[in-house]
């Protein structure tokens, strides 16, 4: 039910309502916006914190053989698949990018589940999509052509949206007539929890008999279900484990794990940090492990703490933007998301675990993209990536001119013929108008720049090492 109309809030629940949303997602909404109003910004302060100095390896765990094939026979693969990556200019799921071989990261992804079937004995292992509006279709049409993947489940269910929030200690929802699409904002994939039971999801798995759920970002091709760590889990009796890598300082910005004084675990994101904290929350070698956002799910544990209404408390972050992105000018509004693994705090024996750098693979640039495709990594016949031998061990690295690579289309453009050789290089960093022949290969630190104004087009069968 929605709050009293006295309630300042009252405005922004209701038309949430009114969008049609579950009510599991107005119940978690409503709990963001009281805090909102209450002053609660959702900080986690430095001093409230202690370091994570030692975890479970990953790498050291082993298959239970005996068991690994009716544990996979009660496990999904969720992968959240709402973006569209309209970072790098595409207007479509961003998951349908193709990526390494011709294939997208959902073509991929359905090879893995394949070969893990096959691998252990023809387990169920259900894939279902947390798709948002916008990705459902087109995501649902191209994994048609792998078979029925999500086995006896439904193949998706939907993330909601929630209103964005005018940023003048009223937080009344913001009216943009212009777009009112630019009304809403995706609530974060903390959504998940209220989607899995305001869709009967969560209820649908419960009583096919799944017990256990691996959910990761459908753009991060490492993220694929281990079974050593599905043994562990269930020998631990988790009820819900985040992984986590080695933080470099590649990954100042990106959210950590840090410890209360009670000894609860908690995800800390840089929304959530006090300005006199950044220096700490970048600190890599006091807050040594990012989240790489790949969860495991302990299903029945999960149902029990999101109870009847499909709430769970997580930490609230609090983004501040305009309510047109590209547009400094227009109204300063309130974004409230969540995370989903900052249900780590709330879920009573929670647990994190270290996992090695390869399974943390995300294309969030172009940059990315170009050594994805490129020969520095190899993809198996069971979907798996790898990095090449060639590599000795250390992935190369891009960085290309923002102004001519950002988009996908100015990038297919300038790589029309394909990725360079990057197997050999340490470094590619590319500044300016520059347009890359076929068979290029790099080799060391190399950079490559235009002149001011003017193209530079890198020859077929040039070698460049630095």
């Amino acid at each position: 039910m929605a709050p009293v109309s006295d309630d300042p809030t009252a405005a922004a629940i209701a038309k949430l309502e009114a969008d049609g949303a579950a009510a599991a997602t107005v119940a978690s909404f409503a709990g963001q916006l009281q805090r909102l109003a209450a002053g609660d910004l959702g900080m986690l302060a430095e001093s409230e914190l202690e370091a994570v100095t030692d975890l479970p390896d990953a790498e050291r765990l082993e298959v239970d053989s005996q068991l690994i094939a009716a544990l996979l026979d009660q496990t999904v693969v969720i992968k959240l698949n709402g973006g569209l990556g309209t970072s790098m200019g595409l207007a479509g799921p961003k998951s349908l990018l193709e990526v390494k071989d011709g294939l997208s990261f959902l073509d991929i992804t359905a090879r893995q589940i394949e070969a893990l079937r096959a691998k252990h004995g023809g387990a169920r292992l259900p894939l279902v999509l947390l798709n948002s509006f916008r990705t459902r279709e087109p995501s649902l049409a191209a994994l048609a052509s792998h078979g029925q993947l999500s086995g006896d489940l439904p193949a998706d269910f939907l993330q909601g949206r929630v209103p964005k929030l005018v940023d003048d200690g009223s937080f009344a929802p913001v009216a943009w007539p212009a777009d009112p699409e630019l009304e809403w904002s995706p609530p974060g994939h903390g959504d998940i929890y209220p989607a899995l039971v305001g869709s009967g999801m969560l209820e649908q798995m419960l009583g096919a008999g799944y017990r256990y759920a691996f959910v990761a970002n459908a753009d991060n091709l490492g993220a694929v279900l281990d079974p050593a760590i599905l043994c562990w889990i269930a020998a631990e009796q988790a009820p819900f484990v985040i992984e986590v890598a080695d933080r470099t300082a590649a990954d100042r910005k990106g959210g950590h794990i840090a410890r209360r004084a009670d000894g609860t675990l908690v995800l800390r994101e840089i929304a959530q940090t006090p300005d006199q904290d950044l220096e700490a929350f970048a600190d890599t070698e006091r807050h040594r492990y990012f989240n790489t956002n790949s969860i495991w799910l302990d299903l029945q544990a999960l149902g029990a703490a999101l109870g009847d209404d499909g709430v769970i408390d997580l930490p609230m972050i609090v983004n501040r933007k305009t309510v047109d992105p590209s547009d400094e000018d227009s109204v300063p509004v309130v974004q409230l998301e969540s995370a989903i693994g900052a249900a780590i705090a709330v879920i009573p024996g929670a647990k994190a675990i270290r996992v090695p750098r390869s399974r943390f693979l995300p294309v969030k640039t172009t940059d990315d993209l170009l050594v994805l495709r490129s020969d520095a990594y190899e993809l198996g016949a069971d979907g798996q990536i790898a990095l090449a031998a060639a590599c000795a061990g250390r992935a190369p690295l891009a960085e290309l001119d923002g102004d001519y690579f950002r988009l996908i289309e100015e990038f297919e453009a300038r790589f029309a013929h394909g990725a360079p050789s990057l197997a050999a290089a340490e470094r590619l960093t590319v500044k300016g108008d520059v347009s890359f022949g076929e068979r290029v290969t790099v080799s060391g630190a190399v950079t490559v720049e235009a002149a001011a104004g003017e193209s530079l087009q890198v020859e077929d069968g040039a070698t460049l090492s630095g």
